[in-house]
């Protein structure tokens, strides 16, 4: 790739750039060339635990796994609408990706409600365009459009807002709301529309040995935690998704979690997990040269009593900064509702240990999950653990644009499971 694909085109100079609010500018699908001109430009802020190369190959097999694929990843750009393809500015880019989604509305006995979410992610100004808004215009846009965008009640929409490209077979449920992790505080995208939520985690160290003193190629065979790799990953979900509508409705029928409140949940789907997954196993195998086969553990052997967890590895430090690198709890699920503290406490500790030890073992610096519920929080402390607990007020802002009844409004909503997982 030449580097010439890393400068936009001459014919726009920065003094000759529309100002944010015209309506010269379009939200658009890129081509191809302008989709590598854009990932050559995000690879130093993103990808500098791998090569520029290698990092355009991520990107581009990450449009080829599960959740991404048939259409489910859409890349945009922020442009003038006169200039040709390959020719246009790249004023802005994000992508979005669909979601499946669950929601149980505020009014007893109203049923669950199956849909469509899109998470946003890659949002990203070229440093010789910024300071002149269009980051805010394209979000505005966006969030416009992803409300209409592969969705099936698209009859009495405006052509503006249905792309007429789009293939009529492929498009699903109705669209519940999108959601966006901004790194930049909770203000900026709260501006545009999404309003940020709860945003903490609990930080525990990595720490070699730390289940029980096994190796990783013992499998960690405690008494009752084992490790998990790719084929348990099926039944975990298909189980999980069990639980969490019925978890949903029963959080509706006590209150929920400030009383009244609709329900939402992004489902924790195998293809959910998968794309985390393959990421990560595309990274471990450039920078290691092998990938993983522990994705995450179990504890008990009883569907219904078990406590699990899956887990991915996140590198933006590589080999070199081990400051940069997060083993990421994806999902933590304790299935058991009566049982006993001792029995769940004790399967919480041997969890997080063998993600400690997998942590050491993958050059992280230290494991993450994600807005525990109050029942978790309470098993950690009373495990014994070392652990840090951290608000978020900059990265990782969990933020919601929500599209159904009351549409534009959070205050009534309650995001269930939102956790790693949900992150693009």
């Amino acid at each position: 790739m030449g580097s010439t694909q890393n400068l936009p085109p001459s014919s726009s100079s920065s003094s000759s750039l529309p100002d944010a609010s015209s309506p010269s500018l379009i939200l658009t699908r890129p081509t191809a060339q302008e989709l590598a001109r854009t990932w050559s430009l995000t690879h130093p802020m993103w990808g500098p635990a791998l090569s520029h190369d290698d990092y355009l190959k991520r990107e581009l097999y990450l449009t080829t796994v599960p959740l991404a694929k048939d259409g489910g990843l859409s890349h945009w750009i922020l442009t003038i609408a006169s200039q040709p393809p390959d020719q246009r500015p790249i004023l802005s880019s994000c992508e979005s990706l669909r979601k499946m989604t669950i929601s149980a509305p505020h009014a007893d006995g109203a049923p669950l409600v199956d849909g469509v979410a899109h998470g946003i992610g890659s949002v990203f100004t070229d440093p010789q365009f910024r300071g002149r808004g269009y980051a805010s215009r394209m979000m505005q846009e966006l969030g416009r459009r992803l409300r209409r965008w592969q969705v099936a009640n698209t009859a009495d929409m405006p052509d503006d807002i249905v792309d007429a490209s789009d293939d009529p077979s492929k498009l699903g449920p109705q669209s519940l709301f999108s959601v966006l992790y901004s790194d930049i505080g909770k203000t900026f995208y709260a501006r545009s529309g999404w309003a940020p939520f709860e945003s903490s985690h609990v930080a525990f160290p990595a720490v070699p040995g730390a289940a029980s003193g096994l190796e990783p190629q013992n499998g960690y065979r405690g008494a009752r935690a084992r490790a998990v790799g790719y084929h348990e990953l099926a039944e975990l979900c298909s189980a999980d998704e069990e639980l969490l509508r019925a978890g949903l409705l029963a959080r509706r029928a006590k209150g929920g979690k400030g009383g009244g409140k609709t329900c939402v949940a992004l489902l924790p789907s195998l293809d959910q997990l998968l794309w985390h997954l393959m990421r990560e196993d595309f990274m471990t195998k450039h920078i290691f040269g092998r990938t993983p086969a522990v994705k995450g553990a179990v504890y008990g052997d009883e569907v219904g009593r078990r406590v699990w967890a899956v887990w991915t590895r996140g590198y933006y430090g590589g080999l070199d900064k081990v400051e940069g690198n997060t083993l990421f709890i994806l999902r933590f699920v304790v299935e058991g509702v009566g049982d006993e503290k001792a029995y769940l406490r004790e399967g919480v500790r041997a969890i997080v240990q063998i993600a400690q030890a997998e942590a050491a073992e993958w050059r992280s610096q230290d494991v993450q999950m994600w807005n525990p519920d109050e029942r978790v929080r309470g098993l950690i402390e009373a495990s014994g653990l070392k652990y840090e607990y951290v608000e978020r007020d900059k990265e990782s802002i969990t933020s919601l644009m929500w599209y159904g009844e009351g549409e534009g409004s959070t205050e009534e909503l309650d995001w269930v499971a939102n956790e790693k997982y949900g992150w693009c």
